[in-house]
């Protein structure tokens, strides 16, 4: 009886040791994703009155959780029943990630006039902030959805590589996924909140002395900050659907190959490839939209 109680002990051990050594292997495999993760939707998250930022981003981790509870049994799922559906969602949601960050690039350069009352509207125009904002936490959501889905792919091909059995598979990619969640969106928390963080230094100190010019560092540099993460968030969109072009269209994988000096780092080619699909989606989803106005029926 003894035995048996401690030979039980034993395989929970192992099981846990082999979970531990997946998620680490699988959390260094994902770092670059994550990195790009944290800075899209960072982005994403700022923009808005500091009332609403910390109400934005609770909205945005719940709806980040949310993907993560459908992702985890569709990925294991359409791993029992048709492996290949995998890789067909990933380059649909490449499509999506690419045709987002040239479409911000597309309105950059044509339509910059467009933001440059943000903060007078946020103040006159309630009915449009609020629409603003869902619209926002929308797309974070969607975004989300697709990097997530990458992740658990990654996280689960990490296991797979190892052989581990389903209920490794299983508990390590939950972990991973769990992680990515509170690890990011954590780290975007204390981003939007650097002015207020600012702020409480200037206050706490009486406006003297180091803390209150470490609190003037804070609120003047949450602004920089916030464009950086916007141009770094907008890269990181085209890299990442580039990435998965990349790797799992094989035409795209031999074309590479064969045109790409191989002293060129893979992230140049994946850029390029982001921009080239980023933009025929964005040329389609134009002219898809003038077509449905010119067929829509006008209420009369």
């Amino acid at each position: 009886m003894a035995s048996g109680f401690f030979a039980i002990l034993d395989d929970i051990g192992a099981l846990m040791d082999d979970i531990a050594v997946t998620s680490k292997l699988a959390t260094k495999k994902t770092a670059g994703i994550l990195g790009d993760d944290l800075a899209v939707n960072a982005e994403k998250a700022t923009g808005f009155l500091s009332s609403r930022e910390i109400p934005v981003l609770w909205a945005i981790t719940k709806g980040s959780f949310i993907n993560k509870l459908i992702i985890l049994p569709l990925i294991f799922l359409l791993k029992w029943l048709y492996e290949p559906a995998i890789n067909y969602i990933l380059i649909l949601g490449g499509v999506y990630l690419a045709y987002e960050g040239m479409e911000k690039i597309v309105e950059f350069l044509f339509h910059r006039e467009k933001k440059g009352h943000e903060v007078v509207e946020e103040s006159t125009l309630p009915e449009d902030d609020e629409h603003s904002e869902k619209s926002k936490i929308s797309s974070a959501i969607k975004t989300d959805f697709i990097l997530s889905l990458e992740i658990v792919i990654i996280a689960l091909g990490t296991a797979l590589e190892k052989q581990h059995p389903l209920i490794t598979q299983i508990i390590s990619v939950s972990f991973v996924a769990i992680i990515a969640t509170v690890g990011v969106y954590g780290l975007v928390a204390l981003i939007v909140r650097m002015d207020d963080a600012g702020f409480f230094l200037q206050k706490k100190s009486n406006n003297k002395g180091f803390l209150n010019g470490l609190g003037q560092v804070l609120i003047k540099g949450l602004p920089i900050v916030i464009k950086v993460l916007g141009v770094v968030g907008t890269i990181a969109l085209l890299m990442v659907s580039g990435g998965i072009f990349h790797h799992y269209i094989d035409a795209v994988h031999h074309w590479v190959s064969e045109n790409i000096p191989a002293n060129i780092p893979e992230q140049v080619p994946q850029f390029g490839l982001g921009i080239v699909f980023g933009l025929v989606a964005v040329l389609i989803m134009t002219v898809g939209k003038k077509i449905f106005k010119l067929v829509k029926p006008t209420n009369r």
